[in-house]
């Protein structure tokens, strides 16, 4: 049984993600914090859904792939018009591959 709460990420991770980008005296209403759960909850099933139909579209062609990556996220915030983030996105992978590695 699908709720509509299911779809969005957690509002405590979401107030304190909100909270730590602004001043400390700075008060955030509750329509605040709904609004931007439900645009970033959005905003990531977006991308997921492009990276998804990237991944397809390379499964396709030549690796027979189900699971979309960190690559086809990237790609797909490219076509999307994202570009201004392939580049730390792109050393934060690297980065974030190189630890996973070393564990």
């Amino acid at each position: 049984d699908f709720k509509e709460q299911d779809r969005f990420l957690p509002i405590a991770n979401i107030a304190r993600i909100m909270k730590g980008n602004l001043p400390d005296n700075a008060k955030i209403s509750k329509d605040a914090k709904e609004i931007v759960q439900e645009c970033v909850s959005e905003f990531i099933s977006f991308v997921t859904s492009e990276a998804s139909d990237k991944c397809a579209g390379a499964s396709r062609r030549r690796d027979k792939r189900k699971t979309i990556n960190g690559g086809d996220v990237l790609t797909a915030l490219q076509s999307l018009g994202f570009d201004r983030y392939d580049e730390p996105l792109r050393i934060f992978l690297e980065k974030y591959r190189e630890k996973v590695k070393l564990e």
